[in-house]
């Protein structure tokens, strides 16, 4: 079962109302993902803490619902 483009988008806007989110369907099949996230809430994390994040904020759908999602986070510049 793949996870919708509305789907993964609600979770991540619920987690960082404040982001610029960006996805990109990699393989056309609505499980493997790529998401940009630019939100404030990164700002002075480390990379794994950001990863950290957003993974927490898929709320355990990673690896079942979602198969693979390539992540570039960072905060406004």
């Amino acid at each position: 079962m793949a996870m919708t483009r509305e789907t993964l988008t609600g979770f991540l806007s619920e987690a960082f109302p404040d982001a610029e989110i960006t996805l990109t369907d990699l393989a056309g099949d609505n499980d493997h993902w790529q998401a940009e996230i630019i939100s404030d809430q990164f700002r002075g994390k480390t990379r794994v803490a950001q990863h950290q994040m957003v993974y927490a904020a898929l709320k355990g759908n990673m690896g079942g619902e979602l198969h693979a999602l390539a992540l570039k986070t960072s905060a406004p510049k």
